[in-house]
Protein backbone atom coordinates (compact mmCIF):
# COMPACT_ATOMS: atom_id res chain seq x y z
CA UNK A 1 0.00 0.00 0.00
CA UNK A 2 1.41 3.38 -1.02
CA UNK A 3 1.50 5.79 1.92
CA UNK A 4 1.74 9.54 1.22
CA UNK A 5 4.32 11.67 2.98
CA UNK A 6 1.63 14.08 4.22
CA UNK A 7 -1.99 13.71 5.24
CA UNK A 8 -4.93 15.83 6.28
CA UNK A 9 -5.52 15.99 10.02
CA UNK A 10 -7.68 18.18 12.23
CA UNK A 11 -5.80 20.79 14.22
CA UNK A 12 -7.03 22.74 17.22
CA UNK A 13 -6.55 26.42 16.42
CA UNK A 14 -6.64 28.62 19.51
CA UNK A 15 -7.21 32.37 19.67
CA UNK A 16 -8.62 34.95 22.06
CA UNK A 17 -12.08 34.19 20.71
CA UNK A 18 -11.76 30.49 21.57
CA UNK A 19 -10.72 27.24 19.91
CA UNK A 20 -11.86 25.84 16.59
CA UNK A 21 -11.10 22.77 14.51
CA UNK A 22 -9.40 23.25 11.14
CA UNK A 23 -7.94 20.78 8.63
CA UNK A 24 -4.15 20.95 8.17
CA UNK A 25 -1.56 19.07 6.19
CA UNK A 26 0.90 17.29 8.50
CA UNK A 27 3.44 14.51 8.13
CA UNK A 28 1.99 11.01 7.92
CA UNK A 29 3.14 8.99 10.95
CA UNK A 30 5.15 5.78 10.63
CA UNK A 31 4.54 2.76 12.86
CA UNK A 32 7.15 1.90 15.44
CA UNK A 33 7.54 -1.41 17.31
CA UNK A 34 4.16 -2.84 18.27
CA UNK A 35 2.23 -0.23 16.29
CA UNK A 36 -0.24 -0.45 13.40
CA UNK A 37 -0.76 2.38 10.94
CA UNK A 38 -4.44 2.63 10.01
CA UNK A 39 -5.70 4.23 6.81
CA UNK A 40 -8.74 5.79 8.48
CA UNK A 41 -12.19 5.44 6.97
CA UNK A 42 -14.19 6.64 9.98
CA UNK A 43 -13.50 8.13 13.40
CA UNK A 44 -15.84 8.50 16.34
CA UNK A 45 -16.56 11.86 17.98
CA UNK A 46 -16.67 11.73 21.79
CA UNK A 47 -17.31 14.23 24.57
CA UNK A 48 -13.72 13.74 25.68
CA UNK A 49 -12.72 15.28 22.33
CA UNK A 50 -14.77 18.37 23.17
CA UNK A 51 -13.04 18.58 26.53
CA UNK A 52 -9.63 18.31 24.84
CA UNK A 53 -10.46 21.16 22.48
CA UNK A 54 -11.56 23.21 25.50
CA UNK A 55 -8.21 22.50 27.16
CA UNK A 56 -9.54 20.20 29.91
CA UNK A 57 -8.52 16.72 28.70
CA UNK A 58 -4.95 16.84 27.35
CA UNK A 59 -3.46 13.87 25.49
CA UNK A 60 -1.24 11.56 27.55
CA UNK A 61 2.54 11.82 27.08
CA UNK A 62 3.60 10.70 23.63
CA UNK A 63 0.11 10.89 22.10
CA UNK A 64 -0.49 13.14 19.08
CA UNK A 65 -2.22 16.49 19.68
CA UNK A 66 -4.80 15.69 16.99
CA UNK A 67 -8.16 14.79 18.62
CA UNK A 68 -9.81 11.41 18.14
CA UNK A 69 -9.94 8.47 20.55
CA UNK A 70 -11.13 5.81 18.10
CA UNK A 71 -10.97 5.03 14.42
CA UNK A 72 -11.49 2.26 11.88
CA UNK A 73 -10.17 1.55 8.43
CA UNK A 74 -7.60 -0.76 6.89
CA UNK A 75 -4.10 -1.70 7.97
CA UNK A 76 -1.68 0.48 5.96
CA UNK A 77 1.62 -0.60 7.53
CA UNK A 78 2.90 -2.69 10.43
CA UNK A 79 5.67 -1.96 12.89
CA UNK A 80 8.01 -4.63 14.13
CA UNK A 81 6.75 -7.12 16.74
CA UNK A 82 3.18 -7.05 15.39
CA UNK A 83 1.64 -10.42 14.59
CA UNK A 84 -1.82 -11.55 13.51
CA UNK A 85 -2.39 -8.61 11.18
CA UNK A 86 -1.51 -7.93 7.54
CA UNK A 87 -1.70 -4.91 5.28
CA UNK A 88 -5.25 -4.45 3.99
CA UNK A 89 -7.00 -6.03 6.99
CA UNK A 90 -10.08 -4.15 8.24
CA UNK A 91 -9.34 -2.90 11.74
CA UNK A 92 -10.85 -0.67 14.43
CA UNK A 93 -8.85 0.67 17.35
CA UNK A 94 -8.92 2.56 20.61
CA UNK A 95 -6.47 5.46 20.33
CA UNK A 96 -4.73 7.83 22.77
CA UNK A 97 -5.38 10.53 20.15
CA UNK A 98 -4.95 11.15 16.45
CA UNK A 99 -8.19 9.69 15.09
CA UNK A 100 -9.29 12.86 13.29
CA UNK A 101 -6.90 12.24 10.41
CA UNK A 102 -6.43 10.27 7.20
CA UNK A 103 -3.94 7.97 8.95
CA UNK A 104 -3.65 7.09 12.64
CA UNK A 105 -1.28 5.04 14.77
CA UNK A 106 -2.64 2.37 17.10
CA UNK A 107 -0.90 -0.11 19.36
CA UNK A 108 -1.62 -3.78 18.70
CA UNK A 109 -3.28 -4.44 22.12
CA UNK A 110 -5.90 -1.78 21.31
CA UNK A 111 -6.91 -3.16 17.89
CA UNK A 112 -9.88 -5.33 16.99
CA UNK A 113 -11.15 -6.75 13.71
CA UNK A 114 -14.13 -4.96 12.22
CA UNK A 115 -17.23 -7.09 12.89
CA UNK A 116 -18.79 -8.79 9.89
CA UNK A 117 -21.39 -6.69 8.02
CA UNK A 118 -20.30 -3.47 9.79
CA UNK A 119 -19.00 -0.71 7.50
CA UNK A 120 -15.54 0.71 8.08
CA UNK A 121 -17.00 4.15 8.78
CA UNK A 122 -19.55 2.87 11.33
CA UNK A 123 -16.87 0.73 12.96
CA UNK A 124 -15.00 3.93 13.78
CA UNK A 125 -17.56 4.48 16.55
CA UNK A 126 -17.21 1.09 18.24
CA UNK A 127 -13.95 0.94 20.24
CA UNK A 128 -14.32 3.83 22.69
CA UNK A 129 -17.86 2.96 23.76
CA UNK A 130 -17.36 -0.78 24.12
CA UNK A 131 -13.96 -0.51 25.84
CA UNK A 132 -15.59 1.95 28.25
CA UNK A 133 -18.77 -0.01 28.90
CA UNK A 134 -17.04 -3.35 29.38
CA UNK A 135 -14.24 -2.06 31.62
CA UNK A 136 -16.68 -0.24 33.88
CA UNK A 137 -19.71 -2.48 34.07
CA UNK A 138 -17.98 -5.85 34.11
CA UNK A 139 -14.40 -5.21 35.26
CA UNK A 140 -14.93 -2.40 37.77
CA UNK A 141 -18.31 -3.18 39.34
CA UNK A 142 -18.85 -6.75 38.11
CA UNK A 143 -22.44 -6.81 36.96
CA UNK A 144 -23.51 -10.41 37.65
CA UNK A 145 -26.01 -12.63 35.82
CA UNK A 146 -29.58 -11.73 36.75
CA UNK A 147 -28.73 -8.27 38.10
CA UNK A 148 -30.44 -5.09 36.91
CA UNK A 149 -28.70 -2.12 35.34
CA UNK A 150 -29.25 1.62 34.84
CA UNK A 151 -27.28 3.77 32.41
CA UNK A 152 -27.76 7.51 32.21
CA UNK A 153 -27.70 9.22 28.84
CA UNK A 154 -29.25 6.26 27.08
CA UNK A 155 -29.29 7.96 23.67
CA UNK A 156 -25.56 8.72 23.73
CA UNK A 157 -22.93 6.51 22.14
CA UNK A 158 -22.15 4.98 25.53
CA UNK A 159 -25.85 4.61 26.34
CA UNK A 160 -26.90 2.95 23.08
CA UNK A 161 -24.02 0.48 23.40
CA UNK A 162 -24.70 -0.28 27.07
CA UNK A 163 -28.44 -0.82 26.55
CA UNK A 164 -27.85 -3.28 23.73
CA UNK A 165 -25.05 -5.17 25.43
CA UNK A 166 -26.78 -5.61 28.79
CA UNK A 167 -30.03 -6.61 27.09
CA UNK A 168 -28.20 -9.16 24.93
CA UNK A 169 -26.62 -10.61 28.08
CA UNK A 170 -29.99 -11.00 29.78
CA UNK A 171 -30.08 -8.04 32.18
CA UNK A 172 -33.08 -5.82 32.86
CA UNK A 173 -32.03 -2.37 31.67
CA UNK A 174 -33.22 1.08 32.74
CA UNK A 175 -32.04 4.34 31.25
CA UNK A 176 -32.62 8.08 31.23
CA UNK A 177 -32.91 10.39 28.23
CA UNK A 178 -34.04 13.95 27.58
CA UNK A 179 -36.96 13.62 25.16
CA UNK A 180 -39.81 11.34 24.18
CA UNK A 181 -38.02 10.58 20.88
CA UNK A 182 -34.82 9.59 22.69
CA UNK A 183 -36.73 7.47 25.20
CA UNK A 184 -38.52 5.65 22.38
CA UNK A 185 -35.17 4.94 20.70
CA UNK A 186 -33.80 3.50 23.96
CA UNK A 187 -36.80 1.18 24.37
CA UNK A 188 -36.39 0.03 20.77
CA UNK A 189 -32.78 -0.90 21.60
CA UNK A 190 -33.95 -3.06 24.51
CA UNK A 191 -34.43 -0.87 27.58
CA UNK A 192 -37.21 -2.15 29.83
CA UNK A 193 -37.97 1.44 30.86
CA UNK A 194 -36.64 4.72 29.49
CA UNK A 195 -37.15 7.64 31.86
CA UNK A 196 -37.47 11.20 30.58
CA UNK A 197 -35.31 13.01 33.12
CA UNK A 198 -36.90 16.36 32.21
CA UNK A 199 -40.39 15.27 33.28
CA UNK A 200 -39.84 12.21 35.52
CA UNK A 201 -37.87 11.34 38.65
CA UNK A 202 -35.64 8.40 37.84
CA UNK A 203 -35.21 7.46 41.51
CA UNK A 204 -38.96 7.12 42.06
CA UNK A 205 -39.51 5.22 38.82
CA UNK A 206 -36.63 2.79 39.37
CA UNK A 207 -37.89 2.08 42.87
CA UNK A 208 -41.43 1.51 41.60
CA UNK A 209 -40.31 -0.69 38.72
CA UNK A 210 -38.20 -2.86 41.04
CA UNK A 211 -40.81 -3.07 43.83
CA UNK A 212 -38.73 -0.93 46.13
CA UNK A 213 -35.47 -2.82 45.70
CA UNK A 214 -33.56 -0.51 43.37
CA UNK A 215 -31.08 -1.43 40.64
CA UNK A 216 -27.87 -3.37 41.19
CA UNK A 217 -25.48 -1.34 39.02
CA UNK A 218 -25.54 2.23 37.68
CA UNK A 219 -23.21 3.65 35.00
CA UNK A 220 -23.22 7.44 35.25
CA UNK A 221 -21.59 10.28 33.34
CA UNK A 222 -23.61 13.12 34.86
CA UNK A 223 -22.18 13.56 38.36
CA UNK A 224 -23.26 16.54 40.43
CA UNK A 225 -26.53 15.97 42.28
CA UNK A 226 -26.98 12.71 40.36
CA UNK A 227 -24.40 11.03 42.62
CA UNK A 228 -26.61 11.10 45.70
CA UNK A 229 -29.72 10.37 43.66
CA UNK A 230 -27.96 7.36 42.15
CA UNK A 231 -27.11 6.06 45.61
CA UNK A 232 -30.76 6.34 46.59
CA UNK A 233 -31.74 4.37 43.46
CA UNK A 234 -29.36 1.48 44.20
CA UNK A 235 -30.36 -1.83 45.71
CA UNK A 236 -28.64 -3.16 48.82
CA UNK A 237 -25.02 -3.99 47.85
CA UNK A 238 -25.51 -1.91 44.70
CA UNK A 239 -22.60 -0.38 42.82
CA UNK A 240 -22.24 3.02 41.19
CA UNK A 241 -19.46 3.79 38.71
CA UNK A 242 -18.82 7.21 37.20
CA UNK A 243 -17.02 7.90 33.94
CA UNK A 244 -17.65 11.65 33.68
CA UNK A 245 -19.09 14.56 35.63
CA UNK A 246 -21.07 16.79 33.29
CA UNK A 247 -22.87 18.42 36.26
CA UNK A 248 -19.74 18.69 38.38
CA UNK A 249 -17.16 16.47 40.09
CA UNK A 250 -17.35 18.02 43.56
CA UNK A 251 -20.42 16.70 45.34
CA UNK A 252 -21.76 16.10 48.82
CA UNK A 253 -22.39 12.45 49.70
CA UNK A 254 -24.18 11.11 52.76
CA UNK A 255 -22.00 8.11 53.55
CA UNK A 256 -24.50 6.92 56.15
CA UNK A 257 -26.59 5.77 53.17
CA UNK A 258 -23.56 4.07 51.65
CA UNK A 259 -22.64 2.34 54.90
CA UNK A 260 -26.15 1.29 55.89
CA UNK A 261 -26.89 -0.35 52.54
CA UNK A 262 -23.39 -1.67 51.78
CA UNK A 263 -23.06 0.36 48.61
CA UNK A 264 -19.94 0.80 46.48
CA UNK A 265 -18.84 3.95 44.64
CA UNK A 266 -16.26 3.87 41.88
CA UNK A 267 -14.88 6.05 39.10
CA UNK A 268 -12.61 5.10 36.24
CA UNK A 269 -10.83 6.56 33.22
CA UNK A 270 -9.55 4.83 30.11
CA UNK A 271 -7.26 7.07 28.07
CA UNK A 272 -4.26 7.04 30.39
CA UNK A 273 -4.24 3.32 31.16
CA UNK A 274 -1.28 1.20 30.05
CA UNK A 275 -1.61 -1.06 27.04
CA UNK A 276 -1.42 -4.12 29.27
CA UNK A 277 -4.79 -3.15 30.78
CA UNK A 278 -6.31 -2.06 27.48
CA UNK A 279 -5.18 -5.32 25.90
CA UNK A 280 -7.03 -7.31 28.56
CA UNK A 281 -10.20 -5.33 27.82
CA UNK A 282 -9.66 -5.89 24.07
CA UNK A 283 -9.40 -9.64 24.65
CA UNK A 284 -12.66 -9.65 26.63
CA UNK A 285 -14.45 -7.71 23.89
CA UNK A 286 -13.19 -10.07 21.21
CA UNK A 287 -14.37 -13.06 23.23
CA UNK A 288 -17.63 -11.81 24.76
CA UNK A 289 -18.92 -8.90 22.67
CA UNK A 290 -17.77 -9.10 19.05
CA UNK A 291 -19.62 -12.41 18.45
CA UNK A 292 -22.85 -10.57 19.35
CA UNK A 293 -22.32 -8.35 16.29
CA UNK A 294 -21.84 -11.40 14.11
CA UNK A 295 -25.11 -12.87 15.43
CA UNK A 296 -26.79 -9.45 14.94
CA UNK A 297 -27.74 -9.11 18.58
CA UNK A 298 -25.73 -5.88 18.59
CA UNK A 299 -25.76 -3.18 15.92
CA UNK A 300 -24.13 0.18 15.34
CA UNK A 301 -26.25 3.24 16.08
CA UNK A 302 -25.06 6.17 13.99
CA UNK A 303 -26.78 9.54 14.15
CA UNK A 304 -24.80 11.44 11.51
CA UNK A 305 -21.60 11.19 9.49
CA UNK A 306 -19.62 14.36 8.70
CA UNK A 307 -16.71 14.73 6.29
CA UNK A 308 -13.39 14.99 8.16
CA UNK A 309 -13.02 18.65 7.20
CA UNK A 310 -16.33 19.40 8.99
CA UNK A 311 -15.15 18.28 12.42
CA UNK A 312 -16.12 21.67 13.83
CA UNK A 313 -19.76 21.08 12.79
CA UNK A 314 -19.65 17.58 14.30
CA UNK A 315 -18.55 19.07 17.62
CA UNK A 316 -21.36 21.61 17.50
CA UNK A 317 -23.88 18.82 17.03
CA UNK A 318 -22.47 16.93 20.02
CA UNK A 319 -22.57 20.09 22.11
CA UNK A 320 -26.25 20.56 21.21
CA UNK A 321 -26.93 17.01 22.45
CA UNK A 322 -29.77 16.37 20.04
CA UNK A 323 -28.18 13.26 18.54
CA UNK A 324 -29.09 9.60 19.11
CA UNK A 325 -26.09 7.28 18.92
CA UNK A 326 -22.70 8.06 17.47
CA UNK A 327 -21.46 11.07 15.55
CA UNK A 328 -18.74 10.09 13.07
CA UNK A 329 -16.18 11.66 10.79
CA UNK A 330 -15.45 10.07 7.41
CA UNK A 331 -12.29 10.63 5.41
CA UNK A 332 -13.89 10.09 1.98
Amino acid sequence: MSIPETMTAIDVERSQSGAKLVPRKIATPHPGPGQILIKVAGAGVNRADLLQVQGHHPPPPGAPPTPGLEAAGTVAALGSDVSGWKVGDPVCALLPGGGYAEYALATEPCCLPVPRDISLVDAGGLPEVYFTVWSNVFDAVRLAPGESFLVHGGSSGIGTAAIQLMTARGHRVFTTAGSAEKCAACVKLGAARAINYKTEDFVEIVKAETKGKGVDVILDMVGGDYVMRNLNALARRGRLVNIAYQKGAKVEVDFRVVQARLLTLGATGLRGRPDSEKGAIRDALKREVWPLFDSRRLKTVTDRIFPLAEAEAAHRLMQESTHIGKILLATT
